[in-house]
């Protein structure tokens, strides 16, 4: 096949398969933006008794959990310490918001780790079960390009009802099923505050949660590694 031809055929492809995650992705869009409001209920494996104190009824929920071979206590400890942005995915992820919203990068030099960095930016600790649950929140205004993070004391996190904002709330979460194993879980929950705020963060839900999902995701792996070469590394001593 002539070069010319090739090039023509590259980018052929190149433009179906763009094409075709284009459409994969308005067609999640669309799904997102039926199904909310419609989150499914915790059950009696998944469910949050601490994180129902502060958002028992919620426009959208995400749970994500991995098995891992460590203590509970190590598993928490390394989810925690986690580092999401050593990931290019989560990097390119962050940089796609700021190019979408138009954001202004953020010039502040932040801490490493999953707990550490979010309460740099200004989630607060709402409630933690040492060694084994901690429960972040924040009100906020998602679709602004340049999003500010209110942490609030439980108590006032769990009356808010200022209009014009969303409440969310996560998790990190380990419970041991054994000496050495455990469940490592994060669950997030959001609810707007009054209809124009829901009709906001419906669009923006629908539009970005793909992203805000595979940063939830993408935290499994790296934690049940670390996890478990901490286990290995206590035993050998």
């Amino acid at each position: 096949m002539p070069p010319l031809s090739r090039t023509k055929s590259a980018a052929r492809w190149i433009s179906i398969g763009l094409g075709a995650i284009a459409a994969a992705y308005a067609t999640y869009a669309g799904v997102t933006w039926f199904r909310y409001g419609h989150a499914s209920r915790s059950t009696s494996e998944n469910g949050d008794a601490l994180l129902d104190r502060f958002i028992p009824f919620y426009d959208v929920a995400e749970r994500h959990h991995i098995r891992v071979d460590a203590p509970a206590a190590i598993a928490f400890a390394a989810a925690c310490e986690t580092d999401l942005l050593q990931s290019a995915v989560v990097r390119a992820i962050f940089s796609a918001r700021e190019v979408v919203l138009r954001s202004e990068p953020d010039p502040a030099v932040r801490p490493r780790g999953m707990l550490a960095l979010t309460k740099s930016i200004g989630w607060g600790v709402l409630a933690e079960v040492p060694d084994r649950e901690v429960v972040m929140g924040a009100v906020t205004k998602p679709w602004e390009a340049n999003v500010v993070f209110r942490g609030l004391p439980p108590d006032a996190f769990a009356t808010f009802d200022e209009p014009g904002y969303v409440k969310i709330a996560w998790t990190l979460r380990a419970d041991p099923t054994g000496p050495m194993e455990s469940v490592f879980r994060t669950e997030t929950r959001a609810v707007a505050t009054d209809p124009s705020a829901r009709a906001k963060f419906r669009r923006y839900w629908s539009f970005l949660s793909p992203g805000i999902i595979v940063i939830r995701w993408m935290m499994l792996r790296p934690v049940k590694v670390e996890a478990e070469r901490r286990a290995r590394a206590a035993r050998r001593e």
